[in-house]
């Protein structure tokens, strides 16, 4: 009989451990919060391994024909071009795949069998009780199941990290940094559209990223913690008004309004999730509810990808989880520890504090 488990989370960490479990022959259900797959967001990065994954999967060639290929400039307080570049092509991301999230998404959820891998969306996790040979599950629609195994892969600020490992602020590194993305697509930039277009001041960075038919505005800003909560839906506004409604350098403004009057605002602190154990029992975390490195470092998607596959592999490769979970634990740790060491050198280049910083993180791109 197959061993039946349940992912939570159906992004790139729980998408990926999905397709691989159930190649190796577990019965595999995903249940996911939102009513469908969530497609939005600002291009990201596929990266190293990550990109040897995709191949064995069979998706290399669909994520390179989608491959986004823009142009990058800063911009100065009058909106003066002062540096222009194409990040494809700078040696440090040579043979990268920057991809949009929407397309990556689909990419593997359509390489999952339907008839084979259960996905429940606009339901999830409500408890989990760990018995000696199985995990007990309570749904938020009152239903309870049984399952062998458990994987939180439900991003940082993940339910099953909660009821299994315990509070999020036990685990999380928060960067003193905070940041907003909302649709942008009425701000006009121009700039072709495919233009990202940086403008950064002290302990301040704003953006417009063009892509596709649209365009992501975000806004991203050093501070020490603030009185806030995610799930609070105002309190965004009202901080965002607080640090950038006196600041009329380059589209901020019109970037502010949009935020203040958006429907989707996203709103969040840039954080890294550190544990001593990505498991306990029968539970495992994969991806951001992991190991979230924040996206400074570019990182998060690759992780998310190696990480699942490792697990998956481990779990396929070993007769326990035990020793599955042990090996995932040691053989993955040095390079996710790795990844989150480079978040301090990008966080000095995206929001300088000094006058110094400031003209390296501009000046580093004049001769591109």
């Amino acid at each position: 009989m197959k061993k039946q488990v349940l992912i939570s989370g159906a992004s790139f960490a729980g998408l990926t451990l999905a397709y691989w479990l159930n190649k190796f022959g577990y019965g595999v259900t995903i249940v996911e919060l939102g009513k469908e797959l969530r497609t939005a967001g600002s291009p990201i990065d596929v990266r190293g391994d990550a990109l040897n994954i995709a191949k064995e999967m069979g998706i290399y060639d669909q994520i390179k024909a989608n491959e986004f290929i823009h142009t990058d400039e800063i911009v100065g307080a009058e909106d003066q071009t002062l540096a222009k570049f194409a990040i494809n092509n700078l040696p440090e991301y040579l043979g990268d795949i920057e991809i949009h999230r929407g397309d990556l998404v689909k990419i593997i959820y359509e390489a999952i069998p339907k008839d084979e891998v259960e996905i429940i969306f606009g339901n999830s996790i409500s408890n989990l009780t760990q018995h000696q040979d199985h995990v007990e599950v309570s749904f938020e629609n009152g239903e309870n199941k049984i399952y062998d195994l458990v994987f939180g892969a439900d991003g940082t600020h993940s339910t099953v990290r909660r009821l299994v490992f315990g509070p999020e602020d036990e685990f999380k590194k928060f960067l003193d940094v905070y940041f907003a993305f909302a649709a942008a697509d009425h701000i006009e930039t121009g700039r072709p559209k495919s233009t990202g277009i940086v403008y950064r001041e002290l302990g301040k960075q704003a953006v417009i990223f063009q892509f596709k038919d649209a365009a992501n505005a975000i806004l991203v800003f050093r501070s020490p913690k603030l009185d806030w909560h995610y799930r609070d839906r105002e309190r965004p506004k009202q901080i965002l008004k607080a640090f950038f409604e006196d600041n009329s350098n380059w589209k901020i403004p019109q970037i502010l309004d949009a935020m203040l009057n958006a429907d989707d605002l996203y709103f969040d602190e840039a954080c890294q999730i550190q544990m001593p154990s990505w498991t306990k029992e029968r539970v495992a975390l994969i991806g951001d509810a992991a190991y979230a490195p924040s996206f400074f470092t570019g990182m998060g998607t690759s992780l998310a990808m190696q990480g699942a596959t490792l697990l998956a592999k481990e779990l396929h490769a070993n007769g326990d989880y035990q020793t599955a979970f042990e090996r995932y634990n040691e053989l993955f740790r040095p390079f996710v520890e790795s990844v989150h060491a480079r978040v301090d050198r990008s966080l000095r280049v995206q929001l300088p504090e000094t006058q110094d910083e400031l003209q390296a993180s501009i000046g580093a791109w004049t001769n591109q």
